[in-house]
């Protein structure tokens, strides 16, 4: 067994009890309200109006915030790296620029925690199953870290371990980051954050489920099994614990390995990841909604995609499912009131929406979609589309009066899309996306079927 850590390891234990866990956030809380408070005080001292924008989203702030959720991980850290890709609708772009240095920072735990937390899952002396087990993890994430093994019969495996407490500590986490959303000024007035938060708890729960994402991996599996364009890791079902997935090591590269590839390469693998996002929400009925680059690799000696991390996955209901195929063919066909009532069906805005809101966000979707309406392949590396998108989203969003919040379902399929859409602008890929869509949403001449 190979136990050795570099001596520039620097793990830190995760906090699993209810209460250490509570005490952190209040430290974060306090922190912040402190510099908010010196940051005003010099200010007045100065003979300046405090800002309370400049005091509360200062560099010092920032730093509090993002360490002081690193240091939790869990479902703290996950919800903070959720909202890191909001677009400006439910944030102000101060914070979701702060949350977004979290995306790939979680710390690993300390060897010692790691054999404490193995112990409860496979009993003492379960090193002597393998002839290698890496005591530091290969990756590490918000819920939990993955390590490189060897059985004893030489089965290859990468084991994921989860940290301890995060099952536990789920509810109180996102309540305790409510709390800290409800800081004056970061949300608009009267902005009903429940359904989110309702659905962030859900799906972390299913996150945190290891049997569950066993279940979904089999599943996938099962759906792409015998494809010559993805390849997935197998079950090792023998040290599988609800707290532990075992899975076959697969080889491969990072994605964005490919960005010096040739062209060809780099528009095939964008356009292979584009169509399974269109094959789960219209085919599969499930979707696997984190779109986190490391979760896809490329497997350069088989030259398949290897599709990784099947935690984040989420049932698409029929009727949404229907609803998107509408909105899908209204995007191609064009339409103003069409556009209009399928988006409302969807609910990205209600009847009760201001109209100069409805058309601002409607304005939005229909320079999104632009894209699917041209015959020719989209550019993803010389369009600034994503950055129009974002200034779009940023001015809805700093009508601090909005306060419609779409349905949590559509954020989160939105979130696996817009990964999508960087996952390929970092390829700089071209890919036509009109037949992609239409081979997934048959007579588009009658979009209201």
């Amino acid at each position: 067994m190979s136990a050795d850590v570099p001596s520039q390891d620097k793990g830190a234990a995760v906090p699993s009890g209810r209460g250490a866990r509570f005490l952190q956030f209040g430290r974060i809380a306090t922190g912040i309200m402190g510099g908010v408070a010196a940051g005003g005080l010099r200010s007045l001292a100065s003979g300046k109006r405090p800002d309370l924008a400049e005091l509360l989203f200062t560099p010092a702030n920032g730093l509090r915030l993002t360490d002081g959720l690193s240091h939790l991980r869990g479902a703290a850290l996950k919800l903070g790296q959720m909202l890191s890709m909001d677009t400006g609708l439910v944030l102000p772009e101060e914070m979701t620029a702060l949350l977004s240095r979290m995306r790939d920072d979680a710390r690993h735990m300390p060897p010692k925690q790691v054999q404490t937390t193995l112990n409860a899952e496979w009993g003492a002396g379960w090193y002597s199953r393998f002839a290698r087990f890496d005591v530091r993890p290969f990756t590490a994430a918000s819920i939990g870290q993955v390590h490189r093994a060897v059985t004893r019969d030489g089965q290859d495996l990468a084991i994921k371990v989860q940290y301890p407490g995060v099952r536990a500590s789920i509810d109180s986490d996102v309540d305790n980051m409510a709390t800290l959303l409800r800081l004056p000024g970061l949300v608009p007035r009267g902005m009903d954050l429940a359904p989110l938060l309702a659905e962030a708890k859900r799906q972390l729960h299913a996150e945190a489920d290891y049997q569950a994402e066993a279940q979904h991996l089999a599943r996938f599996g099962a759906v792409l099994q015998g494809s010559d364009i993805f390849a997935l890791p197998s079950l090792h079902l023998p040290l599988c614990t609800p707290q532990v997935l075992a899975m076959s090591y697969v080889p491969s590269a990072p994605l964005d390995s490919l960005v010096g590839a040739p062209q060809a390469l780099r528009d095939r693998v964008a356009a292979a990841l584009i169509e399974l996002v269109l094959r789960e929400l219209f085919v599969f009925g499930a979707m696997q909604t984190d779109p986190n680059l490391a979760n896809y690799r490329y497997d350069p000696t088989t030259e398949r995609i290897v599709l990784l991390d099947f935690g984040a996955v989420q049932p698409i209901a029929p009727e949404l499912a229907a609803q998107f195929r509408a909105l899908a063919r209204v995007a191609l066909l064009g339409g103003a009131e069409a556009t209009r009532d399928a988006m409302l069906r969807i609910g990205y805005f209600s009847q009760a929406t201001a109209p100069q809101h409805q058309a601002l966000i409607q304005a939005m979707f229909e320079t999104a979609m632009a894209p699917l309406r041209q015959d020719q392949p989209f550019d993803f590396g010389q369009s600034d589309l994503l950055e129009r998108l974002r200034d779009m989203g940023l001015a809805i969003g700093r009508d601090r009066e909005l306060a419609h919040v779409p349905p949590a379902a559509t954020l989160f399929l939105h979130r696996k899309i817009g990964g999508m859409y960087l996952m390929a602008a970092k390829l700089k890929a071209r890919v036509a996306l009109r037949p992609l869509v239409e081979t997934y949403c048959a007579d588009i001449s009658s979009p209201q079927a």
